[in-house]
């Protein structure tokens, strides 16, 4: 929903780079991997700014395929249920925080920190290669004292397909993002004591946050080494809350490239 900061990245990392392994029969796989991952990211500031955030890092990487605990290409979770066709898991994200120092709409307002979101996360196989996404996460913030800032909800469709050799992967998703209230007035509200001669009273309301449409591309280089890059696509212009103040522009463009190196498997293999 809002950028992915440094775990935001690495959640990208570990779609883009464990999916064409995910191919794979879970029992050809290791257990676990350890190494390193890459990235750099160039995103808006938050839904609808003007100003934009980039960010480069290089982090550890741990992808666990576990029968209850995962950490692979959907993310970092648990899972619950696990059919051939209907899975559930709790799934998280970690948005970016925006300095209002850096974002001009902003001057002056609080600052927006990095939410943790976490919820329950249902995937419906639709077909070989296409799969609905349906989480309901709850966004708390890691300052101010762990407070929640409402729901997000980002039902989506997922298509993916690889080459035989499995060197190659790409995939593709369409959606959209939906906010409460609380999680928009986050965004968009613009309290009295905020109020400038540029930035009016706003009052901000739940509903459509974007629509979303998103593509990524992974290479193997060898069996350690994999490089990746992603582009996504949002869409406000039917946003609840275009009308505030601090909503600038009706759509955004994030882009990212990035590696991991595997240093490290187990030899025990992975749970289906």
């Amino acid at each position: 929903m809002t950028i992915r900061a440094c775990l935001g990245i690495a959640c990208l990392t570990l779609a883009a780079t464990a999916q064409s392994q995910e191919q794979q029969p879970a029992s050809s796989l290791p257990l676990w991997e350890a190494g390193l991952f890459g990235g750099a990211a160039s995103t808006p500031a938050y839904p609808g700014a003007e100003d934009r955030s980039t960010r480069a890092l290089v982090l550890p990487m741990l992808i666990y395929r576990g029968k209850i605990l995962r950490a692979d290409r959907s993310g970092i979770g648990a899972r619950l249920i696990n059919t051939e066709r209907v899975e559930l898991d709790i799934g998280f994200a970690l948005s970016l925080p925006a300095r209002s120092n850096d974002v001009a709409a902003r001057a002056g307002m609080p600052d927006l920190n990095s939410l943790l979101e976490f919820g329950p996360r249902l995937k419906v196989q639709l077909a070989e290669r296409m799969r609905l996404e349906l989480p309901l996460r709850v966004p708390v913030e890691l300052r101010n004292g762990f407070a929640r800032q409402g729901l997000v909800f980002e039902p989506r469709l997922v298509f993916e397909t690889s080459d035989r050799s499995g060197k190659w992967h790409a995939d593709a998703n369409i959606g959209a993002v939906y906010g409460n209230q609380k999680l928009n007035q986050y965004f968009y509200e613009v309290a009295p004591q905020y109020v400038t001669a540029t930035r009016p009273r706003y009052e901000a309301g739940g509903g459509l946050m974007m629509t979303r449409l998103g593509a990524s591309l992974s290479r193997q280089l060898s069996p350690d080494w994999r490089i990746f890059g992603f582009a996504r696509y949002d869409n406000l212009s039917h946003a609840a809350n275009r009308e505030s103040p601090l909503f600038r522009k009706n759509s955004g463009l994030s882009a990212g490239i990035g590696f991991t190196w595997t240093a490290h498997r187990s030899t025990a293999r992975a749970w289906d």
